[in-house]
């Protein structure tokens, strides 16, 4: 099993680019269902999630073709609408090929998705969305069967909770659904005005996306065009925290920063110094950092999937923090990681912790868990003492393309061990 291995602490400095965000380039893999024409998806992210939508897209008889940094799609051959169980079972957004299949073809079977270990992320909002368009739905013990023999009728939908990929899900099924559909509660992500905009350039009818209600009156088909993945906010966000975390001079290229300004309002409160452009950021010396509190939101709130390098930031910053964690369960159990590195955080309840601070860390064995936690430990790699080692990096590696060579670049002391 590979694995990293850290030499800290490390001095950074350098530029590292932004690659294609993971969570818009998985929506728009499974947007290509939607159409029997070819679909162009530049700058897309060399990562395995990516690479297990590929294989699902595959599977259903779609003709994928990689081109450096490019992927065309061709689903003009879909032979089936059952999802694979076993690729499905790596890949929780492997939920996303069900709408675009029942939308284009009145049928979609498919097993409880996998692929993320955090909290329990039931899939009954899905479900309850594609009732609510018209489809039945009959479960057995694996799998879902879901068919829409009249075609799917537009709808008024309201979420009891906001879910971005629900969200997404959902309108995009909307697209060819007779009539209109409102989704209501709806989540604001960039990625999602990000996919809306692609598919009303191919015919689509969607207004609103970006904001709490978005309309989308069904057309009968859409076309397939050039598509690029916008740059990932999250690793543009992960590689600021390091700058910070590591005291260093980084430039963070290809970005968009205003997709994380709550990011950078609790940097700047810490005491961080950063430059922002219109597509960098820049992380610059600092004199000590200062605890803050935060507390995990929907966008454009602080995102969940910042919170656990946010965290490790902390235990450098002098005082005490409070991490109030609301969107997923079990998302802070990774401190006890932290802990044995070093840092002294106290676990509240399963949704809050205190830490105090700065503490030291010190090279440990470790196992990535997960994808965000498994990035928390290869920066902790870098501000400890000796050596960390790092098992299970496929975890990291779902999101994160090539990050040993990237930080390498910067000077860190990381090796990728077979």
């Amino acid at each position: 099993m590979s694995k990293f291995i850290i030499n800290g602490p490390s001095n950074l400095s350098g530029e590292i680019k932004v690659n294609g965000a993971k969570n818009n380039a998985l929506k728009v893999l499974a947007a290509s269902l939607l159409s029997k024409n070819e679909i162009t998806i530049n700058n897309i992210p060399q990562i395995e999630d990516v690479n297990r939508m590929r294989e699902l897209l595959e599977d259903l008889g779609a003709c994928v073709k990689k081109r450096e940094d490019n992927l065309l799609i061709t689903s003009e051959n879909i032979n089936k609408t059952e999802i694979d169980e076993l690729l499905a079972r790596k890949l929780r957004t492997s939920i996303l090929l069900v709408g675009p299949l029942l939308a284009r073809f009145g049928q979609a079977k498919f097993p409880h998705p996998g692929g993320c270990v955090i909290g329990k992320r039931p899939i009954d909002i899905f479900l309850k969305g594609f009732e609510s368009l018209g489809a039945d739905i009959k479960e057995t013990k694996n799998h879902y069967a879901i068919t829409a023999k009249g075609g799917l009728k537009g709808a008024k939908i309201v979420f009891p909770h906001v879910s971005v990929t629900a969200t997404e899900s959902l309108m995009m099924t909307a697209t060819l659904a007779k009539g209109i559909t409102t989704l209501c509660n709806a989540a604001m992500e960039p990625e999602i005005p990000a996919i809306a905009d692609y598919l009303n350039r191919q015919g689509a009818k969607i207004i609103g996306a970006g904001t709490p209600c978005i309309t989308i009156e069904g057309v009968e088909k859409i076309g397939a065009g050039s598509y690029n993945v916008i740059p990932d906010r999250i690793e543009a966000g992960t590689f600021a925290i390091m700058g910070v975390l590591t005291n260093s001079e980084i430039k963070i290229a290809d970005c968009e920063p205003e997709h994380l300004e709550v990011l950078f309002e609790k940097l700047r409160q810490m005491g961080a110094q950063l430059e922002i452009g219109d597509t960098y950021v820049k992380t610059k010396k600092h004199n000590g950092l200062h605890a803050v509190d935060i507390r995990t939101h929907e966008y454009p709130g602080f995102p969940t999937d910042l919170q656990a390098p946010f965290t490790l930031l902390l235990t450098q910053a002098q005082g005490m923090s409070l991490v109030h964690e609301t969107v997923f369960e079990g998302r802070l159990f990774y401190t006890d990681v932290l802990n044995t590195m070093g840092a002294n955080i106290i676990m509240c309840d399963p949704h809050r912790i205190v830490l105090h601070g700065p503490t030291k860390l010190y090279g440990k064995k470790l196992i990535s868990p997960d994808l965000r936690a498994g990035i928390t430990m290869a920066l902790a790699g870098l501000i400890a003492e000796g050596e960390t080692v790092i098992d299970n990096i496929y975890q990291i590696e779902r999101g994160y393309e090539k990050i040993d060579e990237r930080l390498r670049s910067l000077g860190a002391k990381i090796e990728r061990v077979e």
